[in-house]
């Protein structure tokens, strides 16, 4: 198994190695970075490139660890057993199983991606720590251990909301997707937008590196938001020579709205258009 990157994600060579590293050590990969550099995308790309299923966990405030193994329904057994329902004999009938035993049981070895484990509880990965490093849980309800049948490729992502505990940290392979420079961009808008004409590239660029320069921005765009900003860009055929008659720093961006993500930033931009105005 190695991953060299695939012809719809553009991989940094640093991020190939990183990925490689934690095939091979057979530890969790935890990917920080910038909401929309494409952490999630990339457990996606490496089953793809590895040819192996994947299985996504998306992790919500609310969401237990316990979930990620197993859950007993205790009420629909109760319910089945006061309507006679003969499947109650077999307790194993009401245990729904989690990602990680979906993971565990694949006759592949699959991906299994854990997305924004930060939203949880801060007590969620050191509830996982023992499962995560053994690859193996117990049933209680049944008494059987669910063992992995091969060692799946664990991807973890974070968007640093909150910091991880260090025994978790420990047992992971640590990979910060930096956000990438004007290079590496253009390869991700050749990716997504083949043919695009590289004049409105260079002037959407030139703008959007500007915008993410306005101080006291509250969100910066993110990748995510500039391939959005683009496919607009083409559908109301708005060209390069209107981009570069758009000083961001005078006049909003045209479809701002792509870029800037709350009305903080949009007043910001309201305001440094107002006093350039006057300024000029």
């Amino acid at each position: 198994m190695r991953f060299n990157g695939t012809e719809n994600y553009v991989a940094t060579d640093d991020l190939k190695i990183a990925v490689n590293a934690a095939i091979v050590l057979e530890r969790p990969l935890l990917i920080k970075g910038e909401p929309g550099t494409g952490k999630t995308v990339l457990a996606e790309e490496i089953a793809g490139a590895l040819g192996v299923p994947l299985i996504a966990w998306h992790i919500k405030s609310t969401s237990k660890a316990q979930q990620g193994l197993y859950e007993y329904d205790a009420v629909s057994r109760l319910r089945d057993s006061q309507l006679g329902d003969p499947r109650v004999s077999d307790i194993a009938n009401y245990i729904r199983r989690g990602k990680l035993w979906e993971a565990f049981a694949h006759d592949a070895r699959p991906v299994l991606l854990i997305d924004e484990i930060d939203k949880a509880d801060i007590e969620f990965p050191n509830d996982l720590l023992l499962e995560l490093d053994r690859m193996e849980f117990h049933v209680y309800e049944t008494g059987e251990t669910v063992r992995a049948a091969r060692r799946p490729v664990v991807v973890i992502t974070s968007n640093n909301e909150k910091e991880l505990p260090d025994a978790f940290l420990r047992r992971c392979f640590f990979h910060y997707i930096a956000f990438p420079d004007r290079a590496t961009m253009e390869k991700i808008v050749e990716v997504r937008f083949p043919g695009i004409k590289p004049r409105l590239v260079e002037e959407a660029l030139k703008m959007f590196f500007e915008v993410r320069e306005v101080p006291g921005l509250k969100k910066k765009p993110s990748t995510s938001e500039l391939l959005d900003w683009l496919k607009l860009l083409l559908n109301e055929d708005i060209g390069a020579d209107t981009l570069r008659e758009r000083d961001p720093r005078k006049l909003i961006p045209p479809l701002h709205g792509a870029l800037l993500k709350n009305e903080q930033d949009v007043h910001l931009f309201e305001r440094l258009a107002f006093l350039n105005r006057r300024g000029g």
